[in-house]
């Protein structure tokens, strides 16, 4: 008697790769300039045009672009960045590399984003910068951000690492917020591998930037602090990081960017397909504000009472759809706790994370891989 085989897992996300990657990525390795190459320009031209921003300067990772845009905002020991409590460590992690301190304020319970009212009640006069991320792929309500930044003459810098493509009242991520961030690891809405971008309007920010991760070297003539004895003259002029993006990265993202509003619009059209199918299931959906384009990152659902979160991710998980938890708030992991964080001022963010759940969303899915999702919670909700 044959046996009839498991379905296959089905990730949260996963990468989706194809020939023109494999091709773009072997021409690259066969170059002989495999790092700082034209690719890498290449590449940070043509996000910078995706985005409207006037430069872009990619890095190793989504973590190094975070660093490096705190460094290039100028903050330091003394220094207070909001930053919200609902995001991956990174981003806060980023505010703590260059010895700032970060504040966490709660979110927005629609939109998952950092919400304006919470940071004018975290403003204090050590204030120096906002750090919104855009949770899910929903961008962050940067109009009353910079407000609230001109008020408190603070920066905005955004964590973009789940909305490549996202737009608000018209105008992309990327170009909302001061600097932008971005991420590239295999999971995002595009991928370079390993891989991240900060974008800017500001030259000399931009400047700084690409400074930064080549350990804070510059042979640009008009940077240098004394007369360069000949063409192999550099100078070190702070301490930066060995951040670069490697060729092969940039062939692979430079790829990726020219299919990555195809890819959102599949994920939007997926997402709409559960909108569609879990409305009368006891479970809060994503919200959307008007005039966003989701980026759709992340299709993020919140079981309702008396239903367990951590059993339907258990079951789940069982049946072989590789559900996750987006994210364990920041000031709860061991290490924040020590530095003396709690949740304590962000209700919003407690109440979400103790019912939240991310479902499978990628556009490798197919609209018959979000029914057995679907049919998989309907079978828990009944039978539990």
């Amino acid at each position: 008697m044959t046996g009839v085989s498991a379905p296959a897992f089905l990730p949260y996300s996963r990468p989706l790769v194809d020939d023109d990657d494999v091709a773009a990525v072997t021409a690259a390795l066969q170059d002989p300039m495999i790092s700082q190459g034209t690719r890498l320009t290449a590449f940070e031209a043509a996000f910078a045009r995706q985005v409207g921003a006037a430069e872009a300067v990619a890095f190793s990772s989504g973590t190094a672009a975070l660093h490096a845009m705190c460094f290039a905002a100028g903050l330091g020991p003394g220094d207070e960045v909001i930053v919200p409590a609902l995001t991956f460590a990174g981003t806060a992690n980023a505010v703590l590399y260059v010895g700032a301190r970060p504040v966490f304020a709660d979110i927005d319970p629609d939109t998952l984003c950092l919400d304006p009212g919470a940071v004018r009640r975290a403003l204090t006069p050590r204030t120096r910068a906002f750090l919104p991320v855009d949770f899910a792929g929903h961008p962050a309500d940067y109009a009353a951000l910079a407000a609230l930044a001109g008020e408190a003459g603070a920066v905005v810098l955004a964590d973009a690492a789940h909305a490549p493509g996202a737009r608000r009242q018209g105008r992309p991520v990327g170009s909302l917020a001061d600097m932008t961030a971005f991420s590239f690891n295999p999971v995002k809405n595009m991928t370079s591998a390993e891989g991240g971008m900060v974008t800017t309007d500001d030259p000399e920010r931009a400047a700084r930037l690409r400074q930064f991760r080549v350990h804070g070297m510059t042979r640009d003539a008009d940077r240098l602090e004394a007369p360069a004895p000949g063409g192999w003259y550099y100078e070190q002029q702070f301490l930066g990081y060995n951040y670069k993006l490697s060729e092969l990265h940039a062939a692979l993202g430079l790829s990726q960017l020219a299919r990555l509003e195809a890819y959102n619009a599949r994920r939007r059209a997926l997402a709409a397909c559960y909108d569609a199918r879990l409305a009368a299931l006891p479970l809060v959906l994503p919200g959307t504000a008007r005039g966003v384009l989701h980026a759709r990152h992340l299709y993020v659902v919140q079981v309702l009472p008396p239903f367990d979160r951590d059993a339907l991710f258990a079951t789940l998980r069982e049946q072989g759809f590789g559900v996750q938890v987006h994210y364990i708030p920041v000031p709860l992991h061991p290490h924040y706790r020590r530095l003396g964080y709690t949740l304590d001022d962000c209700p919003h963010v407690a109440h979400y994370y103790a019912g939240a759940l991310s479902l499978p969303l990628h556009p490798a899915m197919t609209e018959a891989d979000v029914d057995r999702v679907v049919h998989a919670l309907q079978r828990f909700f009944e039978t539990t």
